[in-house]
């Protein structure tokens, strides 16, 4: 038996990030192990990756102009566990995070 996992939820609200900002849905626990053993919700690891939700308009520079993001919507990614804040909205929790606590895209 394989491993599953939840997909991410959505956002509910309109959430608009600022500057370099962005908001990822983390990939959900997995229910199971490998060998089929069903995991309790204090013994599930959170993942350090997921889809990017909503993006801000870009870091602004010293001139003025904004330097646009590398990520986009939808996009898969790692990030740093030790960066994101945590938010609710309605059931379900995103992150907020900065583009540079992204760590890699995954293809």
């Amino acid at each position: 038996m394989a491993a599953t996992a939840k997909k991410p939820a959505k956002l509910k609200t309109r959430l608009q990030p600022l500057g370099d900002r962005i908001v990822v849905a983390r990939e959900a626990a997995l229910d199971t192990t490998a060998g089929g053993i069903l995991l309790p919700e204090s013994a599930k690891d959170k993942p350090a990756r997921g889809v990017v939700i909503a993006v801000g308009d870009g870091k602004v520079l010293r001139d003025g102009s904004r330097s646009p993001l590398q990520l986009s919507v939808g996009d898969e990614v790692l990030f740093s566990s030790y960066g994101p804040d945590e938010i609710s909205d309605g059931d379900n929790d995103f992150l907020l995070m900065r583009e540079d606590d992204v760590l890699a895209i995954i293809e």
